[in-house]
């Protein structure tokens, strides 16, 4: 499994986190962040949460205001990236008491 980035936008495509595993240009990270966080923030609720842009796969959540929006390689496993983000804001969760 190749995750090649993680991040954290809110509803007014403000980045809150972000952490690549991936080397790139801080121009083709800016870009690449900026492309995928409108890209998922115009996506509808009822639509998947997956959605492939360049050479990789996007996959997204919702949790309250932020979404949680990992890269992953083309050929790995989505839902498994799901269960990996619910699990990243379960510690969240428990780890600032809400």
């Amino acid at each position: 499994m190749t995750i090649k980035y993680v991040f954290l936008v809110s509803r007014q495509a403000k980045i809150r986190l972000v952490k690549w595993y991936t080397t790139l240009s801080q121009k083709e990270k800016a870009k690449t962040m900026k492309e995928v966080s409108q890209l998922v923030l115009a996506r509808k609720p009822k639509q998947c949460n997956f959605i492939e842009h360049r050479d990789t796969k996007v996959v997204y959540r919702k949790y309250a205001s932020l979404y949680f929006v990992a890269g992953i390689g083309l050929d790995d496993n989505e839902l498994l990236t799901l269960e990996i983000i619910h699990r990243y804001v379960e510690v969240l969760d428990r780890f600032f008491g809400n």
